[in-house]
């Protein structure tokens, strides 16, 4: 049924409203995740600026399911794909970044190397640690992201989002309630810009914190594999990779997919896994887990679309 509905995506496309940006149809989304796999978006659709995508959200049928997706850096699509219209911000009128009165806006679409590159230029510090997590700015407000010690909520100082009528609004921090990877962000809030606190520091002190934990990501992580970085959340005062290793889950395989042997919290697609040997193997390790400790652990990883 999921296939005779792609089949029909032009009959979709012919639905939507005119746009300056592009619609592309059946796009292969295992390009646009780092796991490197995943069924295809029904609709592809790449807005131009805030304003098509405005026009968009407006005028688009409200029957069409929309989703957003960032980097893809820590996003599982399921092998059916995604139905209705799926949105990311790759224009470069989202990929701005601008520094006014010591806050730091960077739009959605920016990547950590662009930002990096930036924060060289300006003397721009305090939130390096944004910089080694993987994706783009605007994916990293749903689940909170961090790393060394850092997270977004401690550098955030508000967002501009549009919902789903094309509105835009200014939020503060604390309107995403921000917890431990998580938030209660909105489904309908699109990320257009996030406004960052930072500080003045010298350029080769920057260059040394990029250089330490470019050096600590070496060295503990498989960097230089289809992988979306850390998988299951870590439990209040435990880590997920030590659980997962006692439980005898380092090593472990389903089809193409594999728990690293460098750092047990990441999964690795070994280049002929399917979304489905990915969520098998994450499902595998929660069960084993549960028996050896009778704590569950939670998926970091967002997971969407529909099974083949």
């Amino acid at each position: 049924m999921f296939e005779g509905l792609f089949n029909k995506s032009s009959e979709l496309k012919d639905s939507l409203p005119e746009v300056r940006g592009k619609y592309l149809e059946n796009v292969k989304l295992s390009k646009h995740t780092w796991f490197g796999v995943g069924g295809p978006a029904e609709i592809l659709y790449l807005p131009e600026d805030e304003d098509d995508l405005r026009l968009f959200l407006l005028k688009k049928p409200e029957s069409i399911p929309v989703t957003i997706i960032g980097g893809g850096s820590n996003l599982l699509v399921r092998d059916g794909g995604i139905m209705g219209v799926v949105i990311k911000l790759d224009n470069p009128n989202f990929k701005k970044i601008r520094l006014e009165d010591g806050v730091l806006k960077v739009g959605a679409g920016v990547n950590n190397s662009d930002l990096k590159k930036f924060m060289l230029e300006n003397s721009v510090g305090g939130m390096e640690f944004i910089t080694s997590v993987p994706g783009k700015i605007g994916g990293l407000l749903r689940t909170n992201a961090g790393c060394f010690g850092g997270n977004v909520s401690q550098v955030l100082v508000s967002a501009k989002i549009m919902n789903d009528w094309g509105e835009i609004h200014e939020v503060e921090k604390d309107d995403f309630n921000f917890s431990y990877r998580s938030s209660t962000f909105p489904e309908n809030w699109i990320i257009l810009e996030a406004s960052f606190k930072c500080v003045t520091k010298e350029r080769k002190e920057i260059e040394e914190l990029f250089n330490e934990h470019k050096k600590y990501r070496e060295t503990h992580q498989p960097i230089n594999k289809r992988t979306a970085g850390s998988t299951f959340k870590n439990p209040d005062g435990l880590s997920a990779w030590k659980l997962i290793e006692d439980a005898g889950c380092k090593g472990l395989k389903v089809g193409g997919a594999e728990v690293s042997q460098m750092h047990s919290n990441f999964l690795i697609n070994n280049g002929n896994a399917t979304a489905e040997d990915i969520e098998k193997l994450g499902e595998m390790i929660i069960q084993k887990v549960f028996e050896k400790t009778s704590i569950t652990l939670e998926w970091e990883v967002r997971r969407m679309g529909v099974k083949r």
